[in-house]
């Protein structure tokens, strides 16, 4: 009876999560995050100042609150107890009581629900609980500006991409206007973003073109189907030009993930900043040249480091080089948030030092 009451509870978890859309981290999952290869035996390290118990308020990050009970956030998978009767056990919310304890000389977290409907019953029901309302790992609305608009085009996609083939006799190409496309094959009233194609993103591993700086120039909504379909703009930020590139849409979803190291080593370089400053500071998205082929996924956190500089040596002692090559410095963490084939976007967590372009990112 034990038995198959446990198979039905799995069961209505698995048809709830369908209904609503959502994908479930699973227990068994969080556990093989936690014994990836490379974390060690050892417990992670707390933050001295770790509180006994913290009630999650609204405004709170995942990233944050697992600062306050750990020196390294990211660790955040080792120490969370999970409770696999509870959908989406890895969310938390604000009500909710998180407090400290040890099991087997291991410091774990456990989470006591809170607020209004926040009871947890382990009867047989479908039960759902409120994704929205959910903490973010991070600050998500630093993202959705940028998640909504692409900012790098792969080299691939340019061969299949809707494009501008004409703008207005006479008249530029900005919100308010009507331009000419080929290759929608959308329905009337579909959207788009403009996109201008920048500069190429090289691996300076090999120098293979990885893709391309994806400049947003506005958006557009197809009011006329045909070869050329005709496309309304509707906002601008530069003029569009005859070439560009039409990019559907995207839905901006608030998936919520889990900080981690990466399961295999990576050594990879930041290639490019998607605002195009010279230095990156907290919450500014970099493009990194590695990616799902090398093993990252999101939630992933790599450590950046400022490239050591090269100096000449004032002694000039016999046997040594007259210039030595001073070691990289630990300069923050990011985190990856979306992957492709080769490169990632990741968000800068922490600065503590100047982060540059063709800086190092490894495994912290």
């Amino acid at each position: 009876m034990f038995y198959a009451q446990k198979a039905f509870l799995r069961l209505v978890c698995l048809i709830a999560a369908s209904t609503i859309g959502l994908v479930v981290f699973s227990a068994s999952q969080a556990q093989q995050n936690a014994a990836a290869p490379n974390q060690s035996s050892a417990p992670p390290a707390l933050n001295p100042a770790h509180p006994e118990t913290y009630v999650v308020k609204p405004g709170d990050t995942l990233w944050d609150i697992a600062g306050m009970f750990l020196r390294d956030p990211w660790y955040w998978p080792e120490i969370w107890q999970i409770n696999p009767q509870v959908h989406n056990p890895h969310l938390i919310y604000p009500g909710d009581v998180l407090s400290m304890a040890f099991k087997n000389g291991r410091p774990v977290v456990t989470v006591a629900k809170g607020g209004p409907g926040r009871t947890v019953h382990l009867s047989p029901r479908v039960r759902s609980e409120p994704l929205e309302q959910a903490i973010p790992t991070i600050p998500y609305a630093t993202l959705r500006a940028f998640l909504s608009r692409p900012a790098v085009l792969n080299k691939t996609e340019l061969k299949t991409l809707p494009y501008i083939v004409a703008n207005q006799e006479g008249v530029l190409g900005s919100a308010g206007h009507d331009v000419y496309a080929r290759g929608t094959k959308a329905a009337t009233g579909t959207v788009f973003n403009v996109v201008h194609r920048g500069r190429p993103l090289i691996d300076p591993d090999d120098n293979a073109v990885l893709g391309y700086e994806g400049i947003y120039v506005g958006q557009g909504r197809v009011t006329q189907t045909g070869d050329p379909e005709t496309v309304y703009l509707t906002a601008s930020t530069r003029e569009t030009e005859v070439g560009d590139y039409l990019v559907p849409e995207e839905r901006v979803s608030a998936a919520n993930f889990l900080p981690q190291p990466p399961k295999r080593k990576v050594d990879g370089r930041i290639i490019s900043v998607v605002d195009g400053v010279s230095l990156i500071g907290q919450y500014q998205v970099v493009v990194i040249n590695r990616g799902a082929r090398d093993g990252l996924q999101r939630g992933d956190v790599l450590r950046a480091f400022q490239a050591g500089r090269t100096i000449k040596d004032p002694v000039r002692r016999p046997g040594f080089s007259k210039k030595v090559r001073l070691p990289d410095i630990a300069a923050g963490t990011i985190m990856v948030f979306r992957t492709f084939n080769r490169m990632s976007y990741a968000l800068v967590m922490e600065a503590t030092h100047p982060i540059s372009v063709l800086d190092a990112v490894r495994n912290p």
